[in-house]
Order: structure tokens, then C-alpha cells, then sequence
């Protein structure tokens, strides 16, 4: 079965989208690989920095479905990112455990840099916590983009704290690669884990009653610091035919 999936018009009402090939912004829309400036306009209102790639703004194919299981795919051909690359997404739901599989393959003749992530979004009150393990965290500027890197700790700490309406919206590094998320009038906790991602996004809202925690394979505007430092920033660069995954789990357990 192939089905253009075309009936979401606005991708920010969905409950989660495909980060690729590259998560959260670049900075200005501009950043250089092996000595050539790559230029790529804004793609959300207000954003002066392009985000998220091109796979949450453009319909995908439905490759299989069926009750329990999709398998989605996205083609890019070279424009604004000059780079052809295919990617994939694989959904799997047993009983009450979803798994999101993503991929992404260089089918151009050249390297390519490429990073992954998922977007979830997480309904919250006032009692919702999460407790996962970070290591350091990103401060930010007026247009989200990070400032200084700081051990996570006061605010920025993720042990076990209140999640809901904080006015985040940091990524963070050294991820544990687990999260729990709980709330007392829930009869269930949520359990979202990733074992590829090493970084971590959160965006909390001062108001709203959502939040987005998202598993990311490298750091928010990570494509404009010195190509010596990509490795360590969890940038990697895709050599013709090579792909990289990321995947996801969001377990939904009754206690």
C-alpha cells in the first residue's frame, strides 16, 4: 500500500514528528562544511533560524499499514540542503508500548551531515513530574540558541522535578537515554526511552499544559561550531549510501 499522507495541515497539532536531517536550529541559516556555506531560509514564522530539517514539513509516503504497525518514507532531493538522502519511519504498537524507528540514508554522490530526533508532545498539570539523569545543559538566548554550557543543576535539574508550565526550552547532554514521567491523579506512568540519542531537548511553556521532551542524536545548533568539535557535539557525517538511526520508545505502563 503507497498513500500520500496529506490530511494534517498543521504539523504542530500532531502528537510527535521526524527530526532529519538535523534537530532544533542552525544559527542564522547559515553554517560551512568542508569549506563551502551552506544557506537555508527560515521555516517557521517569528524563527530567524531554521529548524527541525526538512522531514516534519513535507508529507510522507504510507509504504505498510496496517492495525498495529506503519512503515512511512520520505525522499529529499537537493535544493536548499544540497544533499539527496532518503528517510524512514517504522511504527510499531504491542498492547501499550509504541516504537518509533528513524532513518535516514545519503543517497548523493558526496558526504553529508545528518542528525536525528523525535518530537513528542506530553499533556501535563500542575503535579507532573520527570525524573531522567542529564549532565549539562545549554543556556539560551532571545532566539533559543545556546549560550553557555553549565553542569544541570537548580532549574535546569530533570531528577524527579515538576515539568509542567516551567519556561524551558533547553537542550541538554550527557542523557541517561531514560525518562519517567508520572503524575499522581495518572493511573499510569510513562516511560520514553532512546538508546542512540545522547542529547536531550525540553521545551516546557509557561502556560499551555503541554510539554515536549525530545530524544536527539546532537546538540541544538551544533552544525555552527567548528567541524573538529561536530563528533563530540553528536553531528555525524554520512558517507554516500551510509545511514543512521535513531529510536524511540514510549511505554505507557498502569501502576
Amino acid at each position: 500500500m503507497r498513500e500520500s499522507l496529506t490530511s494534517l495541515e498543521n504539523v504542530l497539532e500532531a502528537g510527535n514528528f521526524p527530526l532529519v536531517p538535523y534537530v532544533n536550529r542552525i544559527r542564522g541559516g547559515v553554517f560551512a562544511f568542508w569549506g563551502r556555506e551552506i544557506r537555508l531560509e527560515p521555516n517557521m514564522a517569528g524563527d530567524p533560524s531554521p529548524l527541525h530539517g526538512q522531514g516534519w514539513l513535507n508529507p510522507w509516503t504510507a509504504d505498510e499499514v496496517d492495525r498495529s504497525s506503519a512503515v512511512l518514507s520520505y525522499r529529499h532531493e537537493p535544493g536548499e540542503w544540497p544533499w539527496a538522502y532518503e528517510a524512514q519511519q517504522d511504527f510499531r504498537l504491542d498492547d501499550s508500548v509504541l516504537d518509533v524507528g528513524l532513518t535516514c540514508t545519503n543517497t548523493s554522490g558526496e558526504p553529508m551531515p545528518c542528525g536525528l530526533g523525535q518530537h513528542p508532545y506530553f499533556q501535563c498539570g500542575p503535579q507532573t513530574r520527570i525524573d531522567t539523569g542529564v549532565g549539562f545543559v545549554w543556556t539560551i538566548d532571545d532566539k533559543v540558541l545556546p549560550v553557555a554550557k553549565l553542569p544541570a543543576s537548580g532549574r535546569y535539574d530533570l531528577k524527579d522535578r515538576l515539568i509542567c508550565g516551567q519556561d524551558l526550552d533547553n537542550g541538554f547532554t550527557d542523557w541517561s537515554g531514560r525518562a519517567l514521567i508520572t503524575d499522581p491523579i495518572w493511573p499510569f506512568e510513562i516511560e520514553l526511552s532512546s538508546p542512540e540519542a545522547r542529547f536531550f531537548q525540553i521545551y516546557s511553556p509557561a502556560s499551555g499544559g503541554v510539554f515536549v521532551a525530545e530524544p536527539v542524536s546532537h546538540a541544538n545548533a551544533a552544525l555552527n561550531e567548528p567541524e573538529t568539535d561536530w563528533l563530540a557535539l553528536g553531528i555525524r557525517i554520512l558517507e554516500p549510501g551510509e545511514q543512521m538511526c535513531l529510536d524511540m520508545r514510549i511505554d505507557v505502563r498502569a501502576i
